[in-house]
């Protein structure tokens, strides 16, 4: 059959390739359409070893949460700039992961992309994906998390490059409390803390912290018995920032966390605690 510019449009409208890969495609398949669509996507998996050493730190964190609050979901799906980024076809295939992950319990990137996707499975998408852009591009990492007592609350900051999952003890349910479980969530993703309490502190990082302190304390011509209480009292300095609970609330100086949970508690009728928290920001290591 003879390869038309009517075809090569339609194809280049189908498949946003250039012109002259989308020439190519049909030649190849001898004008089938179906035919030249899989060659552009074959030609855009295995392009893929091309790209693998170049960077790719833009892109967008998804984070959502089932009706019912027992489970959230994150993922970072990443290309190499933002204009890739900010494509309406690279946000449906990123949102579509977050979908797809909402639905289905899997574990691996590659059991991830096997599953289907309308009448396409994650994987074509991702090959069409690659077919129209000449970037590297991937599902970085992802997490689901499932709570049978407690409620997973989702953040994503403006621009979709940062996004927090935290989950509760017990169940929250009001409006009130879940406005209040979104600020902590937000709070993780301002404030950077490293830790839930006190109880997550590994025993050598605080062992590492005290020495630091020590030090710096003998430095400024302490004598070792007065470093040690200054040590002392850096370290509860280093929790109050670093230990969620303990941080002051970015919305109200005046309270911590931990009152704010009280807030939530008493609005909910039962005790209402942290388990733990997941902060992805796009790009990093």
């Amino acid at each position: 059959m003879a390869v038309t510019p009517q075809m090569v449009k339609e194809l280049r409208d189908k498949t946003g390739a250039g012109m002259a890969e989308c020439k190519k495609a049909l030649d190849e398949a001898q004008g089938n359409m179906d035919e030249a669509i899989d060659n552009l996507r074959k030609r855009g998996a295995a392009s893929v070893a091309k790209r693998a050493d170049r960077s790719a730190n833009e892109g967008a964190v998804v984070a959502l949460t089932s009706a019912d609050g027992t489970l959230g979901i994150m993922a970072e799906v990443n290309c190499e700039t933002d204009f890739v980024a900010r494509n309406e076809e690279f946000v449906a295939f990123a949102a579509q992961i977050g979908e797809t992950l909402l639905t289905q319990n899997v574990t691996t990137v590659e059991e991830l992309m096997a599953q289907s996707a309308g009448d396409k499975t994650l994987n074509d998408l991702y090959n069409e994906i690659l077919a129209k852009f000449s970037e590297k591009i991937g599902v970085k990492r992802f997490e689901r998390r499932i709570t049978s007592t407690g409620t997973v609350a989702s953040y994503i900051h403006a621009g979709s490059k940062l996004g927090v999952l935290i989950e509760t003890t017990a169940p929250v349910r009001s409006e009130s409390g879940l406005a209040l479980l979104r600020d902590i969530a937000m709070q993780v993703a301002a404030m950077k803390p490293l830790y839930t309490d006190r109880s997550n502190v590994n025993t050598e990082a605080i062992e590492k912290e005290i020495e630091i302190y020590k030090e710096q304390a003998v430095n400024e011509g302490k004598k070792p018995e007065i470093a040690e209480k200054i040590a002392t009292g850096r370290l509860e300095k280093y929790y109050q920032e670093n230990c969620l609970v303990e941080q002051a609330f970015v919305k109200d100086g005046n309270k911590t966390i931990k009152d704010v949970l009280k807030d939530i508690s008493a609005t909910e009728g039962n005790d209402v605690a942290l388990v733990s928290f997941t902060r992805y920001f796009l790009g990093e290591e």
